[in-house]
């Protein structure tokens, strides 16, 4: 990641002399979150005592545990709004080297990394106190420490998230250029998820609602107020593009904005029955939450109207934007201690003691699946895979807007594959099908083969990158970088060549199967939520990458050769055919105290119904990859007859010269023969 020519990066083609050092705003946006949270919890710690039957654990657990969370929030923000302000608001120099912005925002996100993995390591030991009501001291020690934190799921998140933050700190430190920026910005929002997929909203009924729109939640508002953030820094250290970059992140902000609202609103809805909104604690923090929200909303509507058309008349003048963006800042902080002191205010209890069934699945099923159920009458919008469905056909669906407004077409096969493939996603994870997928073996492997088969061939014959460089207009000449960029950059880059290899993409596709379901993973997670959301993104994401290698239409970072995309297509048939098999003959049942735990009456015999789940997978893992090979075969047809009209067409411009050229060729090889005779 490191580049030779670090001069390069401390000496812009176009310097900017520095006008303000920001670190005093980032302290006091650390102090001040810090402070409404142990505020906020100093008003509801004895009722959640109460409520959670604990003893009291101190002083320095019940207020230091807020506080350092809500600096740990900010310095999570901070990293990630950093990267994705080098990322996407500046651009780079020519040869890929960060420039001034991008560097200060990089070297930023270090530290505040640093920062966000002490506080991390800080609330593994706040946490176990804060659990077992014992003091900070006796949590600290450490033989109570390493022995309770596997134990304790909140802890365990920050020790992961600790662990995460340090990898990219380091990491972080070494990037000079702007390649290995998104994959740093990667790294920070999945270090993001481990807290998030733990978090309070995770237990009880309705739960995948609830840590889906947690999630949703949490990263829209660490894009937002980390992009905010390092926006006032570049603009408060004068900065070039400032403008630019305040245009973009406007409308970046505009969609966290959104999401923000959306998800908040889903969260507090499975939390918390209306009647108690203005009567409980929990609901007047969910009531000063949504205020705040507003006022955010609102300080961004005046600088979209004020700031930005100050500066884009006079770039030096950032007087307006420093001073909206600094206050918006500071509610920003004050905004992220409430939702800290909103997660550790229990929320009211349910009216009414939820079943079994909603504890573990956050829903009930009401009967034995059928065909009616799975696909027409059920339905249970999925937060985060429904809305990734919907995002992607309304994407696909604006390029082929754009281009018809500007008289080019498109093939009609594409478009009609790419919204198939939304369309079998969003019916495997909202519907029927995605609501019994958790409770039966057999449902939950038809809609990973589903996601795993069917719609990652799909998407690979959408064409989806292709249309995107079609319809999307080159960024300009020192501009930073806009989508166009990013898919060329994605496509040649060192990652994107390593898992396309023909090996590495057959072993993610048919591996996964192996390690998942043969190797114990899915019997020890099989009742985490967070499990099954990993596992459907591994089984989309590696079907569309051996998919693209193999069938795909768009531009590959790797000239695969049709005999090696067979190959791979053959090599796959065995492995899964083995292991579709082997699920039919196991003699024991995969997670079999979980779905006992279930009690589904209809679910009584789940040998029968893993052995129908093996034949899901046989099935439906050889009649896809038969198609695929099929649909490879006629491709490579069209191939050699595309070459063989290409060469007719120079035949045609050139006289036939390269025929003729060919055959003086022989014909003076075959004299020098005559003549050696001779």
């Amino acid at each position: 990641m490191a580049a030779p020519d670090l001069e390069r990066v401390t000496e812009p083609s176009a310097p900017t002399p520095a006008r303000g050092n920001p670190s005093a705003l980032f302290v006091l946006l650390g102090v001040v979150a810090a402070v409404v949270a142990a505020i906020v919890v100093g008003l509801s710690a004895a009722q959640a005592l109460v409520l959670l039957g604990i003893p009291d654990p101190g002083p320095v657990t019940t207020y230091g545990l807020p506080a350092v969370r809500a600096i740990a929030e900010i310095a999570a923000a901070l990293t990630v709004g950093s990267l994705f302000f080098a990322t996407f608001l500046v651009p780079p120099q020519r040869n890929g080297v960060l420039d001034v912005g991008g560097y200060r925002a990089v070297r930023t996100a270090g530290v505040s990394a640093l920062v966000w993995a002490v506080t991390a390591a800080l609330l593994v030991p706040l946490t176990l106190s804060d659990t077992s009501g014992e003091p900070f001291t006796e949590a600290i020690v450490p033989a109570n420490l390493f022995s309770a934190t596997g134990q304790v799921e909140t802890a365990s998140a920050w020790a992961w998230t600790a662990v995460l933050a340090v990898v990219a700190a380091v990491l972080i430190r070494l990037a000079l250029r702007w390649s290995w920026t998104p994959y740093l910005l990667l790294l920070s929002v999945v270090a993001l998820l481990p807290v998030a997929l733990t978090g309070h909203s995770s237990s009880g009924g309705s739960h995948d609602m609830a840590t889906n729109s947690l999630v949703l939640h949490v990263v829209a508002a660490s894009v937002w107020a980390g992009g905010l953030f390092a926006l006032v820094a570049h603009a408060w250290r004068g900065g070039a593009d400032t403008y630019s970059a305040a245009r973009r992140f406007s409308i970046v902000a505009g969609f966290a904005f959104v999401v923000m609202a959306l998800s908040g609103v889903i969260n507090a809805a499975v939390r918390l029955p209306l009647g108690d909104l203005f009567t409980t604690t929990y609901g007047r923090l969910v009531l000063a939450k949504a205020v705040a929200l507003v006022v955010l909303g609102l300080f961004g509507w005046a600088q979209r109207r004020r700031a930005l058309p100050d500066l884009e008349a006079d770039p030096g003048n950032r007087s307006a934007l420093v001073r909206f963006a600094s206050v918006e800042a500071v509610v920003l902080a004050v905004t992220m201690g409430l939702a800290v002191g909103l997660g550790r205010t229990p929320p009211p209890p349910p009216a009414t003691t939820p079943s079994v069934m909603e504890v573990v699945l956050g829903y009930e099923l009401t009967g034995k699946p059928t065909f009616t159920s799975l696909f027409i009458t059920e339905w249970r919008f999925d937060l985060i895979f429904g809305t990734a469905a919907i995002v992607l056909a309304v994407a696909y669906a604006l390029g082929l807007w754009r281009l018809r407004r500007r008289g080019d077409t498109w093939p009609v096969g594409r478009s009609i594959a790419w919204f198939a493939g939304c369309f079998v996603l969003f019916i495997t994870t909202s519907s029927g099908v995605g609501m019994y997928s958790p409770a039966m073996f057999s449902v939950h492997m038809g809609a990973h083969m589903a996601m795993s088969m069917l719609a990652p061939v799909l998407f690979a014959l959408g064409g989806a990158m292709t249309l995107a460089l079609r319809a999307i207009k080159p960024a300009g000449r020192d501009a930073p970088p806009g989508p166009r960029e990013w898919i060329l950059e994605f496509l040649h880059s060192p990652p994107s060549r390593f898992f396309t290899h023909p090996i590495v993409a057959s072993v993610m596709f048919v591996g996964g199967f192996y390690a998942l379901y043969l190797g114990g993973i899915f019997s020890t997670y099989a009742d985490s939520h967070a499990a099954h959301v990993l596992m459907n993104l591994h089984f989309l994401l590696s079907g569309y990458l051996f998919y693209w290698v193999v069938i795909g239409v768009d531009p590959s970072p790797r000239d695969v050769q049709p005999v090696t995309k067979i190959a791979m297509v053959f090599g796959s048939l065995p492995f899964h055919a083995f292991f579709g098999v082997t699920l039919m003959s196991m003699g024991s049942v995969m997670a079999e105290s979980y779905y006992r735990g279930l009690a589904l009456p209809w679910n009584e015999d789940l040998f029968s119904d893993q052995k129908i789940g093996g034949s899901i997978a046989w099935s439906a893992g050889e009649i896809p990859l038969v198609l695929v090979m099929l649909a490879l075969l006629v491709q490579w047809s069209r191939s050699d007859e595309r070459t063989a009209r290409r060469v007719d067409r120079a035949a045609d411009r050139d006289d036939d010269a390269e025929l003729a050229a060919h055959n003086a060729m022989f014909a003076e090889l075959a004299r020098r023969d005559r003549e050696g005779g001779r």
